[in-house]
C-alpha cells in the first residue's frame, strides 16, 4: 500500500537500503498510553521515543485504550480512543485508522486489553478490527500462551491473518507461534524488549543517594500484583540476613491500578504484615511510587542482585527482567519462559516457582561469591547491549518502512520471502482440543501456605484479571 504524500508534510527522506526516496513514515500506536499506568503503555512510550530517536521526522499517532469506566488527559499526538471491553469501538477506531493518512498501524497487544476470560473461553474484541481496518498492520504480541484453547488459538491466527509481520520478544514464543499456532515462520520477527542503555558505574555513590551507604540491596520492580510471588522472597531474606545482617530487599512500583479498583491495598497490606511477622522490617523497603526510566535506571544501578520471583510460568516477556540485563545486575528468577531463554548460559541462576529456600539459596550463593557475582554482571551486560533502546527503535522503524512500502518485485532478491503472505484460518476439524487459557491459575498457591499471610492472599490472586503488569 501506498503512502500519502500529504502526511508527510512534504518531508523525505533517502532510503540507504533500496537508495530510493521515500516520504517521511506515519505510524498509528494502538495500545494503552501514559498517563494510564500499565506496563503496555511504558513499553509503547519507550518505543516511541527510540523511534523518533532513529528518525525526527516520523510521525506517530496514538490509538489509545482506556479502561471502561474512566479516561485520561493525554497529550494531542492520541488521536484517537478505543473503550476497553466495548468491541463496537475498536472497530469504529479502524474506520478512523481507514480514513487518515497513516501509513503503517501498531498493535500492541496484551489479552486483557483487547477481550474478555470466559470460564473456558476467551471473548476476542480485536476482530472486528482487524476485520475492519484496510492499512498494513504490525502486531507485537506481549504474551503467547503454549497449549492454547481453540479460542486463543483461533485469536491469535486471526492476528496471524490480518497482519503483515507479527513481532515477539523471544525466540520460544516464535517456535510456540509457528509449532503451536501454525503461522508461517517467515512472517514472524524477534524483535527484543528495548532497555535503557546504562553504564554500570557508580553504584556506591547511587546509594548514597538513597540513604543506602554499607547496604547491600536485593531489588524488584514494576506493579504489584500477587502474581510476582514477592512474598516467596521476602521470606527468603530470614535466611539471607542472618549471613547478610547489612541486606535490605528493595520493592519499588504502586499496586497495579487494576487490583487498586478490585481489591484496594490488600496484597500490599499483606506483605507488610509479613515483613513485621519475620522481623523484618530493617531488611525489606517499599517504594510505593510508578517510575519513570529515569528512576528505575537509578534504582538498578543501586542494586547488588535482582529478583524476579514470578509466579506465571507461561510468561514470555518480562520488561523489567530486560531491564536488569541491560544494568547488567546478577538476576535470579524463577522458571518462567522469558527468564528461561534469556538468562540461558550463565546469565543467572533460575529456580524453582514458590521456593523461598532457593531463592535464598541462589541470594547467599551469589553474595558469597564477589567473582561469581561479577561474573554474572560482565554476562548479563554483554546480553543486554544488543537491546537498548536505540538498537530496537532503529529495527522497529526499518521493520514498519518495508511493511508500508514492500519492495517491487525487481527489488527482491529471488528466493527471498519478505513475510508478507497471509496466514490461512484452520478448518474446524484441525484446531486443537479444549485447554484453559492459563496453564496455571495465575497467583494461587497449590502448596501449602506457610503462614496466614499467604493463605488469605490467595484469595486476591484468584480474582486477579490478565494484567498488563509485566
Amino acid at each position: 500500500m501506498q503512502a500519502h504524500p500529504e502526511s508527510t508534510n512534504g518531508i523525505v527522506r533517502n532510503d540507504l537500503a533500496q537508495g530510493i526516496d521515500r516520504p517521511a513514515l506515519s505510524v498509528a500506536l494502538v495500545s494503552t498510553c501514559p498517563p494510564r499506568q500499565c506496563g503496555i503503555a511504558t513499553f509503547t512510550s519507550d518505543l516511541a521515543q527510540a523511534i523518533k530517536q532513529a528518525e525526527p521526522a516520523t510521525r506517530l499517532r496514538w490509538v489509545a485504550i482506556n479502561e471502561a469506566d474512566s479516561s485520561h488527559l493525554y497529550e494531542p499526538n492520541v488521536r484517537w480512543r478505543i473503550r476497553q471491553g466495548d468491541a463496537v469501538s475498536y472497530r469504529d477506531a479502524a474506520k478512523h485508522l481507514n480514513a487518515s493518512h497513516v501509513d503503517v498501524v501498531s498493535v500492541q497487544h496484551e489479552f486483557g486489553l483487547y477481550g474478555l476470560w470466559g470460564d473456558d473461553q476467551f471473548e476476542d474484541h480485536l476482530a472486528p478490527f482487524l476485520e475492519t481496518l484496510r492499512k498494513p498492520l504490525v502486531t507485537t504480541l506481549h504474551t503467547v500462551l503454549p497449549d492454547p484453547s481453540p479460542s486463543v488459538r483461533e485469536a491469535v491466527r486471526r492476528i496471524g491473518h490480518h497482519s503483515q509481520v507479527v513481532v515477539v520478544m523471544a525466540e520460544l514464543a516464535k517456535r510456540m507461534l509457528v509449532d503451536d499456532y501454525g503461522l508461517i515462520e517467515a512472517k514472524v520477527r524477534v524483535i527484543p524488549h528495548g532497555v535503557p542503555p546504562v553504564e554500570p558505574r557508580g553504584r556506591r555513590r547511587t546509594k548514597a543517594r538513597f540513604g543506602w551507604q554499607g547496604r547491600t540491596i536485593l531489588s524488584t520492580f514494576g506493579l504489584l500484583d500477587p502474581r510476582k510471588g514477592l512474598e516467596y522472597m521476602i521470606e527468603a531474606m530470614v535466611a539471607v540476613t542472618r549471613q547478610h545482617p547489612d541486606a535490605l530487599y528493595v520493592i519499588v512500583g504502586k499496586t497495579h491500578p487494576e487490583l487498586v479498583q478490585r481489591a484496594g491495598e490488600m496484597y500490599r497490606q499483606q506483605l507488610n504484615d509479613l515483613v513485621r511477622a519475620l522481623g523484618l522490617r530493617t531488611h525489606v523497603a517499599f517504594v510505593n511510587d510508578y517510575l519513570t526510566q529515569a528512576q528505575i535506571v537509578e534504582y538498578l544501578v543501586a542494586s547488588d542482585l535482582y529478583v524476579t520471583p514470578y509466579l506465571d510460568r507461561n510468561q514470555i516477556t518480562s520488561g523489567t527482567l530486560a531491564y536488569a540485563l541491560g544494568a547488567g545486575k546478577a538476576i535470579i528468577s524463577t522458571r518462567y519462559l522469558h527468564a528461561t531463554e534469556v538468562l540461558a548460559d550463565g546469565r543467572g541462576i533460575l529456580v524453582p516457582f514458590r521456593d523461598a529456600d532457593a531463592l535464598a539459596a541462589a541470594s547467599l550463593r551469589i553474595l558469597g561469591d564477589p567473582d561469581y557475582k561479577e561474573q554474572l554482571e560482565s554476562a548479563a551486560y554483554r546480553y543486554g547491549r544488543g537491546t537498548t533502546w536505540p538498537s530496537v527503535g532503529r529495527r522497529m522503524l526499518d521493520l514498519f518502512r518495508s511493511v508500508a512500502w514492500p519492495p517491487s518485485a525487481t527489488e527482491v532478491e529471488p528466493g527471498v520471502n519478505w513475510g508478507l503472505a497471509r496466514v490461512e484460518e484452520p478448518p474446524a476439524d484441525e484446531r486443537c482440543p479444549s485447554a484453559p487459557p492459563i496453564a496455571e491459575p495465575i497467583g494461587i498457591h497449590t502448596a501449602p501456605p506457610p503462614n496466614s499471610v499467604r493463605a488469605a492472599q490467595s484469595k486476591v490472586a484468584a480474582d486477579a484479571p490478565l494484567l498488563s503488569s509485566r
